[in-house]
């Protein structure tokens, strides 16, 4: 029987995360043949076009790296790499299920929650944004069925109430090496057959949209802080002052009273804004145009938005 570091691997994935998990996976003396990716994406204000993070590593370390636009319809390449197993984390498309009959292995993917719990696109976001305090992640058998196949393992992590997008995606990155390390060898030899996921308890993660990242003043304190949380610090959370956007990247409760209706910013020597139970902070904020900056430093030079009622 092969060795775990004898099994050619395909490894699938695109961002910061998952290249963090490849580099790792690569330390760990796994054979990856080669990496799938998405194409590169323009970047910044100028849309440089800039190589997405899996390719950077699998080129750093001579790894070939294959980008199709759309690999349901073009993964006759991956016959020719000719893997034992596929290992997904974070690709972004749907794998077709003629991709998924080529490993003789099979094909295992790192979900970003404990399954059921939060099948689809954004499962570390939308833990938070619901108020989570506990997530993980599941490596699990990939079938053509959005994150429905059997589980083989799972890794938990705490989320913590100063934990946002970004500090989670590095929890969650320690979670898909352990679950590695300590599955896929009792999965290659056979050991683990699989654990089919209870329907009954299945939620979902839509995806976070352009739309999503307004925030909305019929949320609660809570509710709003961990909006403000699930999107730090990318794309970052807004609200609208006199039609700019204005985004804040932390936001904690305070005692701090402010007159008039829900909605409205008061600025004397922090930020405050008025929710219809209560008050907030805005610890970390970034007007359209401006750089990111602290609260305070926001307050010394913006108080014309004292008073203002954001949208």
């Amino acid at each position: 029987m092969k060795s775990i570091k004898d099994i050619r691997i395909l490894y699938m994935g695109t961002p910061e995360m998952s290249a963090k998990v490849l580099e790792e996976l690569i330390s760990d003396g796994l054979n990856i043949v080669g990496v799938v990716a998405q194409e590169d994406q323009p970047v910044g204000r100028k849309a440089i076009i800039t190589e997405v993070p899996t390719k950077v590593i699998a080129k750093t370390y001579g790894i070939p790296v294959y980008q199709p636009h759309k690999i349901r319809l073009d993964y006759e390449f991956v016959k020719k790499i000719n893997p034992d197993l596929i290992l997904t984390m974070a690709y972004g498309q749907i794998i077709p299920q003629g991709l998924l009959d080529i490993p003789k292995m099979g094909c295992l993917n790192l979900h970003g929650s404990i399954l059921p719990k939060y099948r689809g696109a954004a499962p570390i976001q939308r833990a938070i944004m619901n108020g989570e305090t506990e997530t993980g992640v599941t490596l699990m058998e990939m079938v053509d069925k959005m994150d429905a196949g059997r589980m083989y393992g799972v890794e938990k992590c705490d989320i913590l109430p100063e934990d946002n997008y970004t500090s989670l995606c590095d929890k969650i990155v320690v979670c898909c090496v352990r679950a590695v390390r300590k599955y896929l060898p009792q999965y290659i030899s056979g050991e683990l057959k699989g654990e089919e996921q209870d329907e009954s308890k299945v939620t979902f993660a839509d995806k976070i949209k352009p739309e999503t990242e307004k925030l909305s003043l019929e949320y609660g304190v809570d509710q709003f802080i961990n909006y403000v949380r699930g999107m730090s610090e990318e794309p970052g959370a807004y609200v609208l002052i006199e039609g700019q956007k204005f985004k804040i990247f932390k936001a904690i409760k305070s005692n701090q009273s402010v007159d008039g209706p829900v909605g409205t910013l008061c600025i004397n020597k922090n930020v405050y804004l008025k929710l219809k139970d209560g008050v907030i902070e805005l610890k970390e904020v970034q007007m359209a145009g401006k750089k990111k900056m602290d609260g305070k430093s926001f307050a010394n030079g913006s108080r014309q938005f004292d008073g203002k009622i954001v949208e």
